[in-house]
């Protein structure tokens, strides 16, 4: 498997930008797995609940089935971070996605600071799906400093954890 990540300052509640950009960056990939970054949809910061409730989206939904249409035609899967609106409840989520649609959703477990105050805490458990001829575990940013969260992802067999995080900088928009 040859991974990759886009990596870039998501524009704050704007899902088509942000998804025009994933588009371009995608077509230059090369790469079997991609990692974009924690809620690379729509940006990180939000001034309320509502703010977020406004930019959720429920997976499948309107951008996951963009993403599996990019996904096909770029013949690779990724991990994109989102905001993911399921019965009443909004996650900071990383979806898993493939040529063939949503592969798995994981639901961040150890939100951090602030972000308390807007998500509701992730309830999916520590997962592992099968992308691209690999077993592929999934984190989301501050999941990272638990140790056990790695543990677990490794006795279920996860070969590679994949890790959206929220360290994006407005200078360093780049793919490797």
């Amino acid at each position: 498997m040859r991974a990759g990540y886009l990596q870039f300052s998501p524009a704050r509640s704007d899902v088509p930008s942000n998804l025009r950009f994933i588009e371009a960056g995608l077509a230059k990939a090369g790469a079997d797995l991609v990692v974009l970054p924690e809620l690379a949809l729509t940006g990180y910061l939000f001034a309320s609940r509502e703010a977020l409730e406004n930019v959720a989206e429920p997976v499948p939904g309107p951008s996951t089935e963009r993403l599996a249409g990019l996904c096909r035609r770029e013949g690779l899967s990724i991990v994109c971070g989102m905001a993911e609106r399921s019965r009443g409840k909004v996650y900071n989520a990383a979806v898993v996605v493939g040529p063939d649609g949503v592969v798995g959703t994981y639901r961040k477990s150890h939100l951090f600071s602030s972000e308390k105050a807007l998500f509701d805490p992730g309830d999916s458990g520590f997962l592992v799906f099968d992308v691209a001829g690999a077993r592929v575990g999934v984190l989301v940013c501050f999941d990272w400093i638990f140790p056990e969260a790695s543990r677990t992802l490794a006795l279920a067999g996860a070969d590679v954890i994949a890790h959206p995080a929220n360290l994006v900088l407005p200078f360093a928009q780049s793919a490797v």
